[in-house]
């Protein structure tokens, strides 16, 4: 491999010469052979868009030279499109305040602007970081990445299975099933209405996130190293959050605090509870289905859903609910990750938090794959379910609950005595009511009609 020498404030590195970082990323690649965990790309095209910003802002506050703004904001446009992305090579577990991820975008954006302008206009640090730091340039990305993900990849899979779910609602109409608590029967309940309790969890935990995206549209940038704005001219910090609005179309704004907003990650800890509580939900909704699902004759068997695969290496035409088990490890996976970015927003130390890329990783992990997951559970899962209406009924007939219609007829301690005897001689709850003498056959087919006790 051949090198070029790049140098930093510590001296000379040796650089790939086809790589378009510096000296410093250089530096962090080599010093932290760690892991397989990558920055996250959400992550650097937040840095692309805010870099995009901060020169665009610095331009129009006379800081920065139009043509070196618009080279950065060309660089930056080249990075949102991907065509850069093997140029950021760091891992996850390096700087706390993720300095070398932002100084790899200074580097890369400086080196290939100059390649573009054909001479050294861009400096890493004098014209990509101007106005910044990495201790408020962090936080931004952060938050630009995390509201990206919630409202353009989470939401939207949410509403694409709220929406099958409300068809398979629909097609279900008028059909009435042996309810459940504690996995025992319980009064009867149509399938139409179990199913829009699923959506209704769904829905629930869509307006939950919703309610956190306004602290993620603050943003730190202006704060620069310790929250008073040192080399950031007067109005910066404004200027830079109404650019990364235009350029992101979500209504981002200047965090009033910028002491709170480098030190405390409580906003993204905040969005966090709300994307586990969506991944509760599709534990719950997921385990419902593949409770119904089970058997295909020895288990529930209330519902049909696609078989997409062969599930045993020993059993022939054994056919397992694999979406569903996606799901419930990916729903597993966001509970840790809650638990990560719980302890590491509680490390706040003075002016700032250094553990903003464990944060940042956990985060966009725990989006990505629950927006995935929900996605390709609604496809190859819920889309196809299909009501086994027989068995529905059956299940009905069978319960020994229905005969809590009878209590408004012959109290609750007499009803107890029908199950119990229809129970212990394997009878029918008519059966063992006419035989107790509680009501005549007559009355108790009158008063009998476990499907309108919904």
């Amino acid at each position: 491999m051949e090198y070029r020498r790049e140098h930093d404030s510590m001296g000379e590195v040796l650089v790939p010469a086809d790589a378009l970082w510096g000296a410093q990323t250089q530096r962090s690649h080599e010093n932290f052979p760690i892991g397989t965990e990558r920055m996250p790309h959400e992550i650097i095209r937040a840095f692309a868009v805010l870099k995009k910003a901060a020169a665009l802002a610095n331009a129009s506050l006379g800081r920065m030279d139009e043509k070196d703004a618009e080279l950065i904001a060309q660089v930056a446009d080249e990075i949102l499109a991907g065509k850069l992305d093997d140029q950021f090579p760091l891992v996850v577990w390096q700087t706390g305040s993720g300095t070398q991820s932002n100084m790899n975008v200074n580097e890369v954006i400086a080196n290939r602007g100059n390649a573009i302008a054909g001479e050294r206009r861009l400096h890493p640090n004098d014209s990509v970081n101007m106005s910044q730091s990495s201790n408020d340039t962090f936080p931004t990305a952060l938050h630009i990445a995390a509201a990206t993900a919630i409202t353009q990849d989470l939401l939207p899979a949410i509403d694409q299975l709220v929406a099958t779910l409300r068809q398979l609602e629909e097609r279900s109409a008028g059909i009435v099933k042996c309810g459940r608590t504690h996995l025992q029967d319980a009064v009867p309940i149509a399938f139409s209405q179990e199913v829009s309790g699923w959506r209704g969890l769904l829905e629930d935990s869509r307006e939950q996130l919703e309610v956190t995206l306004p602290g993620l549209y603050r943003l730190a940038l202006g704060g620069t190293a310790v929250g008073t704005g040192l080399n950031a001219p007067a109005g910066f910090d404004a200027a830079v959050a109404a650019e990364v609005a235009r350029l992101t179309g979500m209504p981002f704004v200047s965090a009033p605090n910028k002491f709170a907003a480098l030190s405390g990650k409580d906003a993204v800890a905040f969005a966090h509870g709300a994307v586990r509580t969506l991944a509760a939900n599709m534990m719950k909704i997921a385990n419902d289905v593949r409770w119904l699902a089970s058997g295909p004759r020895c288990g529930l068997g209330e519902i049909r859903i696609p078989a997409n695969e062969p599930g045993s290496s020993i059993m022939p035409g054994k056919v397992n609910p694999t979406q569903c088990e996606a799901v419930t490890m990916v729903a597993v996976e966001v509970m840790g990750n809650d638990a990560t970015i719980g302890f590491a927003a509680s490390q706040g130390n003075f002016e700032l938090n250094v553990f903003m890329p464990v944060i940042a990783y956990n985060f966009l992990q725990s989006t990505r794959l629950l927006a995935d997951s929900i996605r390709s559970f609604d496809e190859r899962c819920v889309s196809g379910i299909e009501p086994i209406r027989e068995r529905m009924d059956e299940n009905l007939h069978r319960s020994l609950m229905l005969v809590t219609c009878l209590n408004p007829y012959i109290g609750y301690e007499n009803a107890a005595k029908v199950a119990h005897k229809a129970f212990d001689e394997g009878t029918s709850l008519r059966d063992a009511c006419i035989e107790l003498g509680f009501l005549t056959p007559q009355r108790f087919d009158e008063v009998f009609h476990p499907e309108e006790m919904v």
